[in-house]
C-alpha cells in the first residue's frame, strides 16, 4: 500500500475500492457517485461489481468513464444473509473483492453502502483488528444539527462490555480530533440521566471505568445533549446508536413531508422546497454518505443503504481523507496508550 506520506508528497490520489453492488440502488446510483468523486481528482476510484451492469452504467459517462478502473466481481451479499457464512460461500462477491484489494495493497481504502455486517466481517477477517480490540465499531457525526458531534457506536456492536465502550471512546476521540479538528475532545457516556447513579448496569460499570482513565471525560450525557454542545464524542452500544440514527432519519423524512403538505399553496413552490430540503439536511448528513469502520487495520467506510450518488461521492471523499490523515495509525497509537492505562489499573478495576 502507498503510504500516506508518499501519496501526499507525490500528489498521488488515494486509491479507493468501491463496492458498487451494495446499497438499495446498486450501479445506477453508485457508479455516478463514484465517477463524480473521481472527477474531483482526490481519489483514484476502482469500481468493484458485476462487470456487465457496471460497464453498461459507465457507458453513459463518455470521457469521464476513463477516470475509473473496473475490478470484476460476482454477486453481492445481502442484508438478509449471515455475513460470515455468506463470505465463505461468495468469495468473489463485491464486498469480498473490494476488501481484498485493500489487503493486497492495490487500494488504500474501501467503501461500501451495502450490508454493514458483511463489511465488518470482511474487514475483520481480511485486515484484522487493532491490538487489544475485541470488535470494530462505526462512528461519526449523524446529525446536520450537530455536525461536529461524533456518535459511536452507530450499529456495529449490539452488546458491549464496559471495557469495549472505553475502546470505542478512544477511537471516536481520535476521529473527532483529526477529522473534525476538535482539540482535546470531550467524551460523554449516553445515559438516561446526567447523574452518576443513572443508567443500566452496562452504563454504570462503564462510568466507573471511564473515570479511572486520563480521557477528557465529562460524565453521563442525555439525548438532548446532542444539541447542547456538552460533549464532542458520545459513546453508547450499537443497539442504542442505531436506533438513534434510524429514528432521526425517519423523523427528518416525516417532518419534511409534513412541512411540504402544510406549506404548499401558502408559499411559492421553490420556497417550500428550500425549507423542506434545509430541514432534511439538518436531520441527516447525506453529503458524508457514511462513516469509517473504527478499529480495523485498514481504511474502510460503510454507508447508509438508502444513499444515492451524492452519498456515495461523500463516502469516497471521507475514505480519502481518512487515508490522508493516517487515521488508522493514529487510532493504533491511542489504543496502545489506553491499553497501557488499563493494564496499570487492572487490579483495582471492577468494570471489565
Amino acid at each position: 500500500m502507498v503510504s500516506t506520506a508518499s501519496a501526499q508528497m507525490k500528489g498521488t490520489p488515494v486509491r479507493v475500492a468501491v463496492d458498487v453492488m451494495g446499497g438499495d440502488f446498486g450501479p445506477p446510483e453508485m457508479v455516478p457517485g463514484a465517477v463524480r468523486a473521481a472527477e474531483s481528482g482526490r481519489a483514484a476510484v476502482i469500481l468493484v461489481g458485476d462487470e456487465a451492469p457496471v460497464k453498461d452504467e459507465l457507458a453513459k459517462y463518455g470521457a469521464a468513464a476513463r477516470l475509473v478502473k473496473v475490478a470484476p466481481s460476482v454477486g453481492k451479499i445481502g442484508d438478509d444473509e449471515h455475513p460470515v457464512h455468506a463470505l465463505r460461500q461468495k468469495r468473489q462477491s463485491s464486498i469480498a473483492v473490494a476488501t481484498g484489494l485493500v489487503k493486497a495493497g492495490h487500494a488504500d481504502a474501501m467503501v461500501s453502502l451495502g450490508s454493514t455486517g458483511a463489511s465488518m466481517a470482511a474487514a475483520t477477517i481480511a485486515l484484522g483488528l487493532m491490538e487489544g480490540l475485541e470488535r470494530p465499531c462505526i462512528g461519526g457525526p449523524f446529525l446536520g444539527l450537530a455536525p461536529r458531534t461524533v456518535l459511536v457506536d452507530l450499529g456495529s456492536s449490539i452488546d458491549c462490555r464496559p471495557s469495549l465502550l472505553l475502546s470505542f471512546a478512544a477511537l471516536g476521540s481520535v476521529f473527532a480530533h483529526h477529522f473534525l479538528g476538535v482539540e482535546n475532545p470531550r467524551i460523554g457516556l449516553l445515559s438516561v440521566g446526567s447523574e452518576d447513579a443513572k443508567g443500566n448496569r452496562q452504563v454504570q460499570e462503564a462510568l466507573k471505568l471511564f473515570r479511572q482513565t486520563q480521557m477528557n471525560f465529562v460524565g453521563n450525557v442525555e439525548g438532548m445533549d446532542f444539541f447542547t454542545d456538552r460533549a464532542d464524542v458520545v459513546v453508547c452500544d450499537g443497539f442504542v446508536g442505531n436506533i438513534l440514527l434510524k429514528y432521526t432519519e425517519g423523523f427528518g423524512a416525516a417532518l419534511t413531508h409534513y412541512l411540504r403538505s402544510q406549506l404548499t399553496g401558502t408559499l411559492p413552490a421553490p420556497a417550500v422546497e428550500r425549507v423542506a430540503n434545509d430541514l432534511w439536511q439538518l436531520t441527516n448528513l447525506p453529503r458524508r454518505g457514511g462513516g469509517p469502520l473504527f478499529g480495523v487495520n485498514g481504511n474502510v467506510v460503510v454507508g447508509h443503504g438508502s444513499s444515492k450518488a451524492e452519498g456515495m461521492a461523500g463516502a469516497i471523499d471521507t475514505a480519502a481523507r481518512c487515508v490522508e490523515l493516517d487515521m488508522v495509525g493514529n487510532m493504533r497509537q491511542e489504543l496502545a496508550k489506553l491499553n497501557q492505562q488499563l493494564s496499570s489499573m487492572a487490579p483495582q478495576s471492577g468494570g471489565g
